[in-house]
C-alpha cells in the first residue's frame, strides 16, 4: 500500500493523516487514490471502527490537483484523447469520492489548513467538518478553466445550498473559516492547537455509540436525499427491526433500567 495515508488508531477511532506536507497534500496520483479506496474498504470490513478521521500533516489540509502535473498534462488528464482522459478520471480521483461515500463508518474532516479545490471536495466527502481558525476554503477549479470533477458539484450543494455553492463554484472565491461555518460547510471552528483534540473528542463521543447502529443510522441519513418519504420509511422499518433484535439495544435498554452506563460489544 502506498505511503500518503499515515494509519493510526485508538479505541474505535481511526486517524487517516494525508502526508505530503512538501506537495500541499496534493491528490496527484492514482496510487493515492487507489490508497484512499484500499483504506475505506479495509475500514469498512473492521467491525472495531466506529468512525474515521481525515487530516493533513503540515500547514495545509489539501490544496487538491497537482497543477505542474496538469500543465504537463502528467496527471489525471494525459495529453491523448479525450476518450482516455475521461477514462483517467474514472479509474483514478472519482475511487475517492465512492469509497467514502460508500463507506458506513461515520467520517469527519480535521481541516488543519487550506482546502482547495479538490481539497474542499475532499472534506465534503466526509460527513462532518471540524475547522482550525486560520483554515481557507475554495471551490477554485473555475480559475483553472476546468469543473469540479471529482464530484464537488454535487457534495458542495447538499452541504450549503444550490445558492452558496453556485457562488463558490461560478467566481472561486475563498473564503475563511468563520464563514465557512456561518454557512454551514464546517459545524465548529477551533484554534489550530486544540483541531485535533476537538476532532477526537467528537469521534469518541461516536465511538461510545452501538457501531452496528451508528453504520445504519449513517445509511439513512446519507440515502434520505435521495429517496422518496416512503422509501425511506421502508428502508428505516428494516434498519429498526434489524437493531431491535442487536445484543447492544438489550445492552442499552438494561442499562436505562439499572441506571448505569451501557457496554456496548457492537453485536
Amino acid at each position: 500500500m502506498n505511503d500518503f495515508l499515515l494509519y493510526e488508531k485508538t479505541g474505535g477511532v481511526v486517524i487517516l493523516t494525508m502526508n505530503r506536507p512538501e506537495q500541499r497534500n496534493a491528490l496527484s496520483s492514482v496510487e493515492i487514490c487507489e490508497e484512499f479506496e484500499d483504506r475505506c474498504r479495509s475500514i469498512e470490513r473492521d467491525p472495531s471502527v466506529n468512525a474515521l478521521i481525515i487530516t493533513g500533516a503540515g500547514p495545509v489540509f489539501c490544496a487538491g490537483g497537482d497543477i505542474k502535473k496538469m500543465r504537463d498534462r502528467s496527471g489525471f488528464a494525459p495529453a491523448k484523447t479525450v476518450i482516455d482522459t475521461r477514462d483517467s478520471y474514472r479509474n483514478s480521483i472519482h475511487r475517492i469520492p465512492k469509497a467514502l461515500y460508500n463507506l458506513e463508518v461515520p467520517t469527519i474532516a480535521a481541516v488543519n489548513g487550506a482546502a482547495i479545490g479538490a481539497g474542499l471536495d475532499l472534506a465534503c466527502m466526509c460527513d462532518m467538518r471540524i475547522s482550525a481558525t486560520h483554515a481557507v476554503f475554495a471551490e477554485s477549479f473555475i480559475k483553472l478553466g476546468i469543473v469540479p470533477g471529482d464530484g464537488g458539484a454535487w457534495f458542495l450543494p447538499r452541504i450549503v445550498g444550490y445558492s452558496m455553492a453556485c457562488e463558490m463554484a461560478l467566481t472561486g472565491v475563498q473564503i475563511d473559516a468563520e464563514e465557512a461555518r456561518r454557512i454551514g460547510l464546517v459545524s465548529r471552528v477551533v484554534d489550530g492547537a486544540a483541531l485535533m483534540e476537538q476532532a477526537l473528542e467528537l469521534a469518541r463521543r461516536i465511538d461510545a455509540m452501538p457501531g452496528r447502529t451508528l453504520r445504519l443510522t449513517k445509511r439513512l441519513l446519507r440515502d434520505s436525499g435521495q429517496l422518496s418519504l416512503d422509501h425511506h420509511l421502508e428502508m428505516a422499518g428494516a434498519f429498526q427491526t434489524i437493531s431491535h433484535e442487536t445484543e447492544d439495544h438489550r445492552e442499552a435498554l438494561a442499562a436505562v433500567f439499572e441506571k448505569r452506563a451501557p457496554s456496548f460489544s457492537n453485536r
